[in-house]
């Protein structure tokens, strides 16, 4: 009886989990930080960026910049606590409004009540952003 239960209870979390993945979803935040290889904090910028995927698309609206839609080449998602601790890593084809492409991987990852996502841009190696999440939810 007590496996059946701790069975019933790994699936159900696991549904949970998954429940996220499929899902579109938003990522808002209100400060955007710009690092260098190595991590460290080149820059941080106070602007509203929201962000809105799922497992197909992308789009980026950075405060006042162009906003960026993207194609996702590979998505690969596992959120233990939905959009509170997990983590979901996307490889995708960026491009600007005037048609410039760029290949990128975003990971977002949740962990102690914080939801951060870092852009990686294969051309940039030695340049990140990160944005730090204020909301993280399912957009309905």
């Amino acid at each position: 009886m007590k496996h059946l239960l701790l069975v019933a209870s790994i699936l159900a979390m696991g549904l949970m989990s998954y429940g996220q993945c499929d899902k579109k979803l938003r990522l808002t935040s209100s400060k955007t930080e710009y690092l260098q290889a190595d991590s460290s904090v080149q820059r941080t910028v106070e602007e509203n960026t929201v962000i809105e995927f799922d497992k197909s698309t992308i789009t980026i609206a950075p405060g006042d910049h162009d906003h960026l839609t993207g194609t996702i080449h590979s998505y690969t998602c596992n959120w233990a606590v939905p959009y509170k601790t997990g983590r979901t890593r996307l490889k995708v084809t960026l491009k600007k409004s005037e048609g410039e492409t760029k290949e990128a991987v975003i990971t977002i990852d949740g962990s102690n009540g914080k939801v951060t996502l870092l852009l990686e841009l294969d051309d940039m190696p030695d340049k990140k952003i990160r944005v730090i999440g204020d909301k993280f939810e399912e957009v309905r």
